[in-house]
């Protein structure tokens, strides 16, 4: 499968930021790649997370004029859990739609990028979760964890809920939120969770605001995905 599923440890700790950084990897590279987000909260006609991953990809929005539908199959204007904004609207979220919509990009791209919303057990509905769509598509998932205190409990939760589902894990990307974090808590976490969770640390992103200079940053760790994915 030409897939991934990017997970986080809780809301705005870097997904989109990852998502959009390794789609721009996968077209450096010469792939026909795009990004999906199944459910966008807090938006209105065009999804602001897919909105960031264009503008990390240097792409404008005709690049999925055609799939708009299909990149992002709900959408809904407050923001909140996918549950409780669907439950506002009383628009009910059918898995059907989302899986179609998925399986139609996976034939007419190379790579599909799916960003999942807010942390790994989320719910769509008031008995599932969105990680339980991923595992029924059989996604390799990928992790991305908030660097900084109280990372290491946010992340070993996250695995622990990833693993009770025999999903299948590539790594973990730790994102440098704040430049002001504690440095020795910055540099333990990484190593403490790669140990206790048994999984590998893909990298580590700097806190940068140059869009550049966070692309450089991350093509090393892109490099360290492609040969995971190549192994699966």
């Amino acid at each position: 499968m030409k897939a991934i599923f990017v997970t986080g440890t809780d809301t705005n700790v870097g997904k989109t930021v990852v998502s959009g950084l390794l789609a721009r990897c996968f077209l450096d590279r010469g792939y026909r790649v795009i990004t999906q987000k199944w459910i966008q909260t807090g938006s209105n006609l065009f999804p602001v997370d897919i909105e960031m991953h264009l503008r990390f990809m240097m792409r404008g929005r005709e690049y999925i004029k055609d799939y708009s539908a299909l990149v992002t199959p709900y959408i809904f204007k407050f923001a909140a859990s996918p549950h409780l904004s669907s439950d506002m609207e009383k628009r009910k979220i059918d898995v059907g739609r989302i899986k179609k919509s998925f399986n139609i990009l996976l034939k007419k791209f190379d790579f599909v990028i799916v960003e999942g919303t807010g942390g790994v057990l989320v719910p769509y509905n008031k008995k599932r979760f969105i990680i339980d769509i991923a595992e029924e598509l059989n996604l390799p998932v990928l992790v991305v964890a908030a660097n900084k205190l109280g990372a290491i409990n946010h992340t070993l939760l996250t695995i622990e809920a990833i693993k009770k589902r025999n999903m299948n894990i590539l790594g973990i990307v730790f994102n440098n939120l704040n430049k002001n974090e504690n440095k020795i808590v910055l540099r333990d976490n990484p190593r403490i969770i790669s140990k206790l969770a048994k999984e590998e640390v893909l990298g580590i992103l700097p806190w940068q605001k140059d869009t550049r200079l966070l692309y450089k940053a991350f093509v090393p760790i892109s490099s360290r995905i492609f040969r995971k994915l190549a192994r699966k």
